[in-house]
């Protein structure tokens, strides 16, 4: 404890920034879009298919394109990069508030996946692994924490205010607080934590004993037997979220009692995440690779039984040590395996992957809901799929193991 503390306390500015990042994410991030779902859906006329139609479509935009404006975090300082992404995720949200027809509403949702969800997660993360070796995943944890309060607070919070506000003024208020946030991080980031705060500068190695190239790593075998389990909690985790409001109904809950158990799901993602740092610093990433997803499997399972919000909120627990750990996970995985030389590049890759499952998750789901099947029946699916891919991901880190 004596040991954490004064870690936090010698890099406290730098940690603050990445968790400042990741949380400033959440207005891009599925969870806090779904929550306006049912009011979008009824201001433009969309049915479910149609909605998770229109996500997909932008969601899939921006995964395309951070293939190639990825990289920039390999190029340019966190403390110059950081205040745009937050700016240019203001304007998104500042655009969801004025949005009247259907194409402005998909620029719209591209804009929030691309700076939200895609750059700013990127950026914040790009910058722990590269400022932090020896304790790169406590440093990752620690910034993931954001995406965790954001997820806790920020649905609580604006449901509430949905009763006080219509929900366009809640989407500015919303870019007030990423302005606010864009002045925190310029003022914070005077200095960042070293003078080789850029990739050709200061670099760890990865398997070989070399630095791998965004093609070296899509042509690797590892990269294809991890990509189920990378792709798995960005596609089914957002489906879950994205279609919250036809859960509840389904299971004959209110929407806000549903919402009001995320905080369990969060805390239980919390505590995964920083005991996931603390191992990966210990152990290393590939001696966890894939094991961490089979709680998930097994939260799935329960929500879909669950009668009673008391019996979801064990299953959430259960997904919520998945997705702790997969937060870190996902970070620390690549860093240690290819290097950190073209982490920015590499992780533009993977988060184009990552982006794109959350297009094809709420979309599936959306037409299989529309089809009759509802999302408590699907959820044993989704179980069945991280069983695969844990099993995939961990013979893959076990192998690649070897070549460190």
């Amino acid at each position: 404890m004596v040991r954490l503390t004064g870690f936090l306390y010698v890099n406290a500015p730098w940690l603050f920034a990445g968790f400042l990042l990741t949380f400033a994410s959440s207005f891009g991030q599925t969870f806090f879009i779904a929550i306006f779902a049912g009011d979008i859906r009824a201001e433009f006329g969309l049915s479910n298919a149609a909605w998770g139609g229109v996500y997909a479509v932008a969601t899939m935009a921006s995964a395309a394109m951070m293939v190639f404006v990825g990289g920039l975090t390999d190029r340019f300082r966190v403390r110059l990069i950081g205040p745009v992404i937050l700016c240019g995720l203001a304007f998104a949200t500042t655009l969801m508030t004025l949005a009247t027809e259907v194409v402005t509403l998909i620029i719209a949702v591209f804009l929030l996946r691309l700076m939200g969800q895609g750059m700013m997660g990127q950026t914040a993360m790009v910058a722990m692994s590269r400022w932090f070796v020896a304790t790169r995943g406590r440093a990752i944890s620690i910034a993931g924490l954001g995406v965790a309060v954001g997820e806790a607070a920020l649905p609580l919070a604006f449901v509430g205010l949905m009763g006080w506000f219509e929900w366009r003024t809640l989407w500015l208020v919303a870019s007030v607080l990423l302005l606010i946030a864009a002045v925190i991080i310029t003022i914070i980031l005077k200095a960042e934590r070293t003078p080789q705060a850029m990739a050709r500068e200061s670099s760890a190695v990865g398997m070989q004993g070399r630095n791998w190239t965004r093609l070296e790593a899509l042509r690797h075998w590892l990269f294809w037997l991890t990509l189920p389990a990378l792709l798995g909690p960005a596609a089914w985790n957002t489906a879950f979220f994205f279609h919250q409001v036809h859960f509840a109904e389904t299971k004959g809950w209110a929407h806000f009692d549903l919402v009001a158990l995320f905080p369990v799901f969060t805390l239980s993602g919390v505590a995964s995440m920083l005991v996931t740092g603390w191992l990966v610093d210990r152990v290393g990433s590939s001696r966890i690779a894939g094991i961490y997803l089979f709680p998930m499997a097994l939260g799935y399972c329960l929500v879909g039984w669950a009668e009673s919000l008391s019996a979801a909120a064990v299953g959430l627990v259960f997904m919520g040590l998945s997705v702790g750990a997969h937060s870190t996970m996902s970070a620390a995985l690549w860093a240690e395996f290819y290097g950190t030389a073209n982490l920015g590049r590499i992780r533009a890759m993977t988060g184009a992957f990552m982006v794109l499952g959350t297009a094809i998750g709420p979309g599936v789901c959306g037409w299989l809901i529309d089809a009759g099947i509802n999302m408590p029946t699907q959820a044993f699916g989704i179980s069945a799929y991280f069983v695969v891919a844990a099993i995939l991901a961990a013979l893959g880190g076990r192998k690649a193991a070897r070549f460190l």
